[in-house]
């Protein structure tokens, strides 16, 4: 299905709009010596309006037999350069090496030595565009033409895979697909910017990222480069005071960017869901789709959990006879490219669970489909379950035993799965703190300018104790809780001001006795560790609607309803379960003033001190769903 909207072009962004995820070149040399298997090529290959991609192909030196092509395509560049410079590994992992294919890498339309001019997301062609028209799925398409008629020695398939960005060029290879395309796996592409992938969560701006990414990344192109520009120098490792010291986002231009990065501009005048980021979104083009696709995401990734996991429900409701798997692992934004998986900050997996994906599910999938081999026999849902550290494969997900339950909050800061009940005399029950925007709550303990990955993971003890922080938590769990499926948070709220930030965590806190990791240099003690499963923030002014907010009323009891997104997780036996209420999250996400103004032009006075109340009775029961399974 197309669109009839159409995508301004953006000359000014160099990279992506997503966290630069290294390609396997950044890996440890497989034990294969790439150059006395591989011929390495590199060609300009022709798009239908002319403009012509730079490409890299390595090609088997054994003639005996045919093979499949692999392709990337990627705004990140195809590095190393030079036909005789050669990469350190060509596929997803050193499998695809050994057996080998005929691998594609492709500098895409705009980007390093490729002609044309780079558009952000640009989603597919109006279908009365003409013949000429051009988008990511006719250059992906016009690319795999072009390879067919031009190399020997295939067997006329083609597999397409991709992280991050290289993800969303995966989705957008789908789209109107190539009849040679036999297999794609998009891992961690991201699917709505405004909804839940890199540049907002529900509304709220991600203020750290984008402002990173951006200052380094969104400048003019001068002309084909292979350089990277420098990154921003803040002056001081401490980037909550950075951003404290910032004040209200108008600031940035004023004080840094002297209105030189065009994106950063465009984001400042489009404060709401409107046709500037719905044109953005993916998911509407998810149609007829008919080979098969391996979704891949991490279920640590603070830059597109969001993305893979909404591509995936898309198809399943779109096109239920696809052939679709879902594979999610405990992973950061492509850590199951480029790290084993065994652990992550200081939360350990007990196994290699990047490697057991690559060997067990991604490897024998390209396989099946492009050469040929055994059905590997992989189920709908293949994903790690934290906690219990196993992995799990379902029929369906979230799998059909998993049964909605409700956790709520009650009095003293407990948590239960028994609803309020008690009368409440006088009024309503609740729970309130003051939130200050000119001290919000920090998302992480470290010292650091930008967001990084583990803070997904953290310890949350430094939040716990904070006055602007409300916890809820269950007394010590007497058998395991295994969840599987979205998480649902369900607040009745109030406020004093006209509009707020509602943030939400989910929280497995450790035993007290909890033995330390062995080794454990950073010196962290792991009793009572509280670890951060899954959290999310929701602007309240968007409660009805993305594209037309509307301001709280001071004191009315309001509900909120939002996803913190899936999990699979197992809370052991004499564990905790932990929720935390909060108004900030600083500085991943922007302050929001607490008064119905657009925020991207607000003043300084705008930012105003406000109570927020969360209620807990049997009129008002805030609480989160979950999908709990019984085993």
């Amino acid at each position: 299905m197309r669109s009839k909207l159409r995508l301004r072009f953006f000359p000014a962004l160099s990279l992506l709009v997503l966290g630069s995820v290294p390609l396997p070149a950044q890996a440890p040399r497989p034990e294969l010596d790439l150059r006395q298997h591989y011929t390495k090529s590199e060609r300009m290959i022709p798009m239908r309006d002319g403009v012509q991609l730079f490409t890299i192909i390595y090609e088997p030196k054994d003639q005996t037999r045919r093979y499949p092509f692999l392709l990337l395509r990627t705004p990140y560049s195809i590095p190393p350069y030079g036909p005789d410079e050669y990469r350190a590994q060509l596929g997803p992992s050193p499998e695809f090496d050994r057996d080998g294919f005929i691998f594609v890498f492709q500098d895409v339309r705009g980007k390093f030595r490729s002609e044309g001019e780079f558009v952000v997301m640009r989603p597919p062609a109006p279908p009365d565009a003409g013949p000429s028209a051009i988008d990511e799925s006719t250059d992906n398409y016009d690319t795999i033409q072009w390879l067919l008629d031009n190399r020997d020695n295939h067997n006329g398939r083609v597999g397409q895979w991709g992280i991050s960005y290289p993800g969303y060029q995966t989705v957008m290879g789908m789209i109107d697909a190539h009849p040679a395309l036999k297999a794609s796996s998009p891992q961690a592409p991201p699917s709505d910017m405004f909804i839940g992938d890199d540049w907002h969560h529900n509304g709220a701006f991600r203020l750290m990222y984008a402002f990173s990414w951006l200052s380094r990344n969104a400048r003019v192109r001068t002309g084909v480069t292979e350089e990277r520009e420098q990154a921003f120098d803040y002056g001081t490792p401490d980037g909550y005071r950075f951003f404290l010291e910032l004040g209200p986002l108008g600031n940035v231009n004023e004080s840094y960017f002297n209105y030189s990065v065009p994106t950063w501009n465009e984001f400042m005048e489009h404060g709401t869901y409107d046709e500037y980021w719905q044109r953005q979104n993916t998911l509407p083009y998810l149609k007829g789709i008919t080979h098969p696709v391996l979704n891949v995401a991490g279920w640590f990734d603070a830059e597109d959990f969001y993305g893979p996991m909404s591509v995936y429900y898309t198809m399943e409701k779109e096109i239920p006879g696809n052939q679709s798997t879902l594979v999610v692992g405990p992973w950061l934004h492509g850590g199951w490219a480029r790290m084993d998986g065994s652990s992550l900050g200081h939360i350990d997996f007990e196994s290699n669970t990047s490697h057991y994906y690559q060997q067990e599910v991604l490897f024998p999938f390209f396989m099946h489909h492009l050469k040929d081999a055994p059905d590997p026999g992989l189920r709908e849902a293949v994903v790690f379950e934290t906690g219990a550290n196993q992995w799990r494969s379902y029929d369906r997900w979230p799998p059909s035993e998993a049964v909605a339950r409700q956790l709520y909050f009650h009095a003293d800061g407990k948590l239960s799965f028994e609803p309020p009940r008690e009368p409440v005399e006088g009024g309503e029950a609740f729970d309130s703190y003051i939130s200050d925007p000119d001290k919000p709550v920090p998302f992480s303990a470290e010292i650091r300018t930008t967001q990084g990955h583990l803070w997904m993971i953290e310890d949350q003890r430094f939040a716990s104790r904070r006055p602007d922080v409300v916890v809820y938590e269950t007394g010590v769990l007497t058998e395991d809780v295994t969840i599987a499926g979205p998480i649902i948070a369900k607040l009745d709220v109030s406020t004093t001001g006209t509009d707020a930030d509602f943030v939400v965590k989910i929280i497995d806190v450790l035993p007290g006795d909890h033995l330390d990791r062995e080794p454990n240099p950073s010196g962290v003690r792991m009793g009572n560790f509280e670890m951060l499963l899954a959290g999310e923030v929701f602007r309240a002014k968007f409660r009805n609607s993305y594209s037309e907010p509307e301001p709280l009323v001071p004191g009315e009891i309001t509900r909120l309803a939002f996803d913190l997104r899936d999990r699979s997780h197992t809370f052991k036996k004499d564990h905790r379960i932990m929720v935390h209420v909060q108004s900030s999250w600083f500085p991943v996400i922007d302050r929001n003033p607490q008064t119905f103004v657009d925020i991207y032009s607000a003043s300084d006075e705008d930012f105003q001190k406000a109570e927020h109340r969360i209620y807990r009775s049997a009129q008002h029961p805030s609480h989160l769903e979950l999908r709990v399974i019984d085993r």
